[in-house]
């Protein structure tokens, strides 16, 4: 094996050239927060899934109404898919939501959809953990970095046979809400939103961190469903993540998923965000 290279005369002045954010976002189609805000107000109860711990459910929320995700019981992660509910084959793209707002998201910043269709499937509208930042370790919560944790993982590294972290739970929860087999579901489970959880990466490594997050009993954090959505939410077998993410023995609790209406007229003329506008000839006539 060969050892480090060694580094070039001017390596301090390549370290030291300024980044360029790659995707600059001020021309972004802002959501309409204010309208949002008012039409919460006044906003019906419509139904609602409490996630077992270690376990996944399934909910649907029409464009142009809310849900909310809440920590009840104890502090706990989810870890949230969402499709479009009328294609699946649109669904959550954690990559490019990465990108154009980084690696944690908050008020303001949505979830994105996957290619060809590229437009907002969901906007945050309320986050209590939104105090907390960035911290001396660079961690954060509501990720767009962590893949959800999974069998195959687990098999690679330890040989294990675990059947209730989040990928396989994702799984079983749309299955059963399709009535397909597992086999049948597991191609359309998609990279996550971890809401809750609190992440960052290493700044010797670069590796991927988890610790204790600082969700509690009745945090939350609440959308706008921009299009028709089936949302897919798993209460990580991790608990709060403060030790192991696939674990029989950490402490887990629920999570309550909450769907709400707005009144009649509340929107105004809104309407759900037209699918990405790019010819798709991909250079060919």
């Amino acid at each position: 094996m060969s050892s480090t290279p060694a580094a070039p005369a001017d390596a301090a002045d390549r370290r030291a050239v300024k980044p360029v954010i790659c995707y600059p976002n001020d021309t972004l189609p802002a959501p309409d927060l204010a309208l949002y805000s008012q039409a919460r107000e006044g906003a019906a109860k419509t139904g609602e899934v409490l996630v077992t711990p270690r376990d996944a459910a399934c909910f649907e929320v029409p464009a142009g109404h809310f849900f909310r995700i809440t920590s009840v019981e104890g502090p706990q992660v989810g870890d949230l898919n969402l499709w479009n509910k009328n294609d699946l084959s649109e669904r959550f793209y954690s990559g490019k939501t990465r990108a154009l707002h980084g690696t944690h998201i908050t008020t303001g910043e949505r979830m994105w959809t996957s290619f060809p269709h590229l437009r907002p499937m969901a906007t945050i509208v309320a986050d209590t953990l939104g105090w907390y930042g960035i911290d001396e370790f660079g961690g954060s919560v509501h990720d767009v970095i962590g893949t959800r944790c999974d069998p195959y993982t687990g098999n690679l590294l330890a040989g294990s046979q675990y059947h209730h972290c989040c990928h396989s739970n994702l799984t079983r929860a749309l299955a059963d809400h399709l009535g397909i087999s597992p086999a049948e579901a597991e191609p359309h489970v998609h990279d996550v939103l971890n809401v809750f959880m609190c992440t960052g990466f290493t700044r010797d490594t670069g590796q991927y961190f988890m610790k204790a997050s600082p969700v509690r009993p009745g945090d939350y954090l609440e959308f706008f469903a921009e299009i028709d959505l089936l949302g897919s939410l798993s209460a990580c077998p991790g608990g709060d993540c403060s030790a192991e993410h696939s674990s029989d023995t950490a402490a887990c609790y629920p999570l309550l998923v909450e769907v709400f209406a707005p009144g009649e007229g509340a929107l105004g003329d809104w309407r759900s965000p037209p699918r990405n506008g790019y010819d798709r000839s991909h250079g060919r006539s």
